[in-house]
């Protein structure tokens, strides 16, 4: 818990500097697909790096949710289609993380979205999600979206919506909903987005980074 405390009291103030982070995937049990999209934040981390002065390592590292490596790491990124099934140690262990200072982005990718409902409430049973307002910070960091979460894949033409799990008024967990913002990380080939619809999910997802490493501001 330590250090997960130290890193994050020391990422505001140099995280746009000389100091390099490292960023995981989150692997969860259950039978959903943790390791979708292996492209997609390799390429978010280049672009962050390029554009916004970030100096994250390229290749992000895997954690188990039940693992106390978690607090190694100010981010965590969670993506997938199906099943997540969180024990009691997993979800208290995600628990204290997110109390402790960490973050975590869930990108329903299509298909987990009642799956990550029912277990994020393993993990905070008296928090609920909260539909974020498009005049929310987050969306207007380097990049502005007047509109909030840019909708990148159709899936069921459902408008994109960005929830909340809000904890002493931070915001610990952000989950991303029929947006599908990391199949527009992917490399272009994958999914043949578009080259506007790949830039406004890069920089949306450089947004929630520059939002979490500045310090919510």
């Amino acid at each position: 818990m330590k250090n997960i405390l130290i890193i994050l009291a020391l990422l505001p103030l140099f995280c746009l500097g000389q100091n390099t982070y490292k960023i995981a995937i989150l692997k969860y049990n259950g039978g959903g697909d943790w390791y979708a999209n292996p492209t997609a934040l390799p390429n978010l981390i280049k672009f962050s790096n390029e554009n916004i002065g970030t100096n994250i390592k390229v290749r992000p590292d895997v954690v188990e949710v039940g693992s106390p490596e978690i607090f190694n790491y100010p981010f965590l990124h969670m993506t997938g289609h199906g099943n997540i099934n969180f024990n009691l140690q997993e979800a208290k262990n995600l628990h204290n993380y997110l109390i402790g200072g960490g973050f975590l982005h869930v990108d329903d990718n299509y298909g987990m979205d009642v799956y990550f409902r029912n277990e994020i409430k393993k993990v905070f049973p008296e928090i609920e999600l909260k539909e974020m307002s498009n005049q929310h910070n987050i969306f207007h960091q380097t990049y502005k979206f007047i509109n909030g979460l840019p909708k990148i894949h159709i899936h069921d033409a459902k408008p994109s919506q960005a929830f909340g799990i809000f904890y002493n008024d931070r915001l610990v967990c952000l989950y991303t909903y029929e947006s599908d913002l990391s199949d527009g990380w992917e490399d272009p080939e994958i999914h043949n987005d578009s080259y506007e619809s790949r830039i406004k999910a890069l920089k949306m997802g450089s947004n929630i980074i520059e939002y979490i490493f500045k310090g919510q501001n």
